[in-house]
């Protein structure tokens, strides 16, 4: 049988329109069916095949990893004996104290900074000195009625202010800064000549409108004290007239800065205060515990000055203070510089007011930049807003 295509009449007159019978219909179906049967078959094969092969990836993969199982495990174990060992760490370092200078202790049972701060401390010329600038083993002498007297001392290796008021029997050493108008005295020199007065006191030039009177006011010395002492027959004052007043002190800001002892704040640029002079809450681990200065926060590498001149007593690295410097002033004043990023002196080097010796970092016990200042007084931790407004 024979199927004709429903064509038009064209069909009948073209080649590629020839009617076409049943079985070579059938039998091209056959042969499309059989290609899409083979190509589907073959692409079910790859799917297979690339799913056994992943699953032998994480077989072993699993395999693996279950291989190692100890060495995980020996790892998060000393992960977590590591944290255990810092918190209990911060929380030794951290135990409420008293006002000490520094955490770690040495064979001795003292502390580093301590000992350090001591160092310079025991052989400070100043320590026997009052603030008024009373040497306090030596007895004032409190009846003038002798003249004054002057002799010539030659400076030697070794002398200081203190020891030569000393040796003249001098219980101030406002009589010998003044009389002499030394300006600093930690910078007097070998040879250096020196006017002794014979008695304690010091000098006053006369300026216009002055009279015995009002400097016997100023000073709390009789006027009779006065003539006796520098020989006079008259009171009459001429300006520009000096005179020699028994008894007499420095006021405190002129004694201040002949000691070197006005004070300039360690960092010259804007700071923040995060932390006051006293006890707190320890920022580590809210523990209370006293803290012994001020800090001042401040970006890294700011530079940090020495706050009064003086002489470095140490320069080295404490556990809990980092990079830190210990200055010693005189009269019994010292400063610690803590937390540096640096520090620029060494031990034993004289600094000038103002000089840097450091710059701000966050070393040893500390959370951020910022600098740790103390101040202390013949030994003794005192507050540096008692010397410094901040």
């Amino acid at each position: 049988m024979e199927i004709i295509s429903f064509l038009d009449s064209r069909s009948y007159r073209s080649p590629e329109y020839e009617p076409v019978s049943l079985d070579k219909m059938l039998e091209k179906q056959r042969i499309v069916q059989r290609s899409v049967r083979k190509k589907s078959e073959a692409q079910a094969k790859a799917a297979v095949r690339v799913t056994t092969e992943s699953t032998e990836i994480f077989k072993a993969l699993f395999a693996s990893i279950y291989s190692l199982r100890w060495f995980f495990a020996v790892v998060a174990a000393v992960s977590l004996a590591s944290v255990l060992f810092f918190r209990a760490y911060l929380l030794i370092i951290s135990r409420p104290q008293q006002a000490v200078f520094g955490s770690e202790i040495t064979a001795d049972g003292a502390s580093l900074v301590q000992t350090a701060m001591k160092q310079m401390f025991v052989d400070d010329e100043y320590s026997q000195v009052s603030d008024d600038g009373t040497i306090a083993d030596v007895t004032a002498e409190t009846v003038f009625t002798r003249t004054v007297e002057y002799s010539q001392y030659t400076v030697k290796s070794g002398d200081n202010i203190t020891d030569i008021s000393r040796k003249f029997g001098l219980s101030n050493i406002s009589t010998l800064i003044s009389v002499n108008n030394i300006e600093n005295v930690r910078k007097l020199w070998v040879g250096q000549k020196l006017t002794i007065p014979s008695m304690d006191g010091v000098s006053y030039k006369v300026v216009q409108g002055d009279s015995l009177a009002s400097i016997s006011s100023r000073y709390g010395i009789s006027v009779e004290d006065i003539l006796d002492v520098n020989d006079m027959t008259s009171d009459v004052l001429q300006p520009g007239m000096v005179l020699f007043i028994p008894g007499g002190k420095l006021d405190s800001e002129t004694l201040k800065k002949s000691l070197g002892e006005l004070w300039i704040k360690p960092l010259a640029v804007s700071y923040r205060i995060t932390s006051e002079f006293g006890y707190r809450a320890d920022p580590f681990t809210g523990v209370r515990s006293y803290h012994t200065g001020i800090d001042l926060a401040v970006s890294a590498g700011t530079p940090i000055r020495a706050s009064m001149g003086g002489k470095v007593s140490t320069a080295g690295w404490s556990n809990t203070y980092g990079n830190y410097v210990i200055i010693s002033h005189g009269n019994g004043y010292q400063t610690l510089y803590a937390h540096m990023q640096k520090y620029s002196v060494k031990k034993g080097e004289t600094v000038n007011q103002g000089q840097t010796i450091g710059y701000v970092g966050s070393t040893g016990y500390s959370t951020g930049p910022h600098l740790h200042f103390s101040v202390y007084k013949n030994s003794q931790l005192v507050s540096p807003t008692s010397i410094l407004q901040f």
